[in-house]
């Protein structure tokens, strides 16, 4: 099962609070007024690398095993369903085009639901990973 959940670090910043970083997401950098306020910044910097490997068609990396002193963040679950699309259609060498076919649906409609910034319903995301041979797994966890 391919995981959105991403290894980052919190190093404190000499002005205080902490910058944020993620070796697996390079241009992930953001920072925080504490820790908690670091973790945060870090899903919002994390939902906008995730926008961006989207739109410009960038893979994206297997995430690293979380080592000491780093933390497992996700992007909003939202935008996890959108890159699950997002994969799958890279995997199958599928396009927008092709998937709107099987959808029965406009490819505008296929571009919404890539689109990170759009708001889209997670069954119809759902559905067309289903289309695609895969299964959208939604899954919670202890934090």
């Amino acid at each position: 099962m391919d995981r959105f959940e991403y290894p980052v670090l919190l190093k404190a910043a000499e002005e205080g609070g902490f910058v944020v970083t993620c070796r697996d997401l390079p241009p992930l950098i953001t920072q925080g007024e504490d820790r908690e306020d670091a973790l945060v910044q870090a899903v919002d910097a994390m939902d906008e690398v995730f926008a961006t490997y989207m739109l410009e068609g960038i893979i994206f990396p297997t995430p690293s095993k979380t080592r000491r002193g780093e933390y497992s963040v996700a992007p909003p679950a939202e935008t996890m369903a959108k890159a699950a699309l997002y994969t799958a259609m890279s995997e199958a060498g599928i396009t927008k085009v092709q998937l709107a076919k099987q959808m029965g649906i406009d490819e505008k409609e296929v571009r919404r639901l890539l689109d990170p910034h759009y708001g889209s319903k997670l069954p119809r995301i759902a559905q067309a990973i289903q289309l695609l041979g895969k299964r959208l797994v939604i899954g919670l966890e202890a934090g």
